[in-house]
């Protein structure tokens, strides 16, 4: 099991409508990557307010997508991650297909 202090950090964020981005980084506890397509960011939240912790950076909590070469038994193993837009609004730039 990855101790929560060895997660991949979420390195950037470039989704400024996402209520967890603060200025080009997210501040929810962790994120959720992965959809069967591709490699959308499932803690992606839309609104007009800020949210998350403000002293935190965002860590890979899981990521679904078997088929990236960052992921190990449904973990995520890349040093860091970034988000942007992509196939929609937050997906993971750091995705990789094997």
């Amino acid at each position: 099991m990855t101790a929560a202090t060895q997660m991949p950090r979420v390195e950037e964020c470039v989704v400024a409508s996402c209520a967890y981005n603060h200025t080009g980084d997210c501040h929810a506890f962790a994120i959720t990557i992965g959809s069967p397509d591709h490699a959308h960011c499932h803690t992606f939240v839309q609104l007009p307010l800020r949210a998350g912790v403000a002293e935190l950076t965002a860590q890979v909590g899981a990521c679904q997508r078997a088929d990236c070469r960052h992921n190990e038994q449904l973990e995520c193993h890349a040093p860091a991650i970034r988000v942007g837009p992509d196939n929609d609004l937050a997906d993971c730039i750091t995705y990789d297909e094997r």
